[in-house]
């Protein structure tokens, strides 16, 4: 089993990646992951069924409507839409998923660690990316701190 620092690793290695979950009507999780990754050089894609532009970006309905071949995917949704958009990963044969999760349940929904595992899609069900993406900014190294000395990052993953 990888630990979480290894999946994210490799997550962070992937060039291609979609938001799913960012907002056209106020800053969420999802558009600060969209503007990290968007200015650390990633070719990345905002996934949002009500609009088709957020701050000037394309905006897709959906993960089918991207014109790239995706290679992850961080999911910010509510939980009910989370096990949707994974869906989705496996159709399109997106190998890596990334659930946001912090101090609450976030994106995570537990039917989804087990799809990802019958799907071979690598899961990381915690933590965020703005986490592990340098350089990370102070907040997000304190928040990362917290959240492993209360055990609320898994050390290691099972898929």
């Amino acid at each position: 089993m990888p630990t979480l620092k290894e999946a994210a690793e490799k997550f962070l290695k992937l060039k291609r990646i979609a938001v799913a979950g960012v907002s056209s009507t106020k800053k969420e999780a999802a558009n600060y992951i969209f503007e990290k990754l968007k200015s650390s050089g990633y070719e990345v894609f905002a996934v949002n069924p009500k609009t088709t532009e957020i701050d000037g970006n394309p905006c897709y309905h959906n993960l089918s409507e991207i014109p790239a071949k995706l290679e992850g995917v961080v999911v910010c949704t509510h939980p009910k839409v989370t096990l949707s958009i994974v869906k989705q990963c496996a159709e399109l044969k997106v190998k890596h998923v990334w659930i946001h999760r912090a101090m609450d349940q976030g994106s995570y929904s537990p039917d989804v660690e087990e799809y990802c595992i019958e799907h071979r899609i690598n899961l990381i069900p915690a933590g965020c990316p703005m986490m592990f993406c340098r350089p990370v900014d102070f907040p997000h190294k304190c928040i990362k701190w917290v959240l492993q000395f209360t055990g609320k990052l898994p050390k290691s993953l099972n898929t």
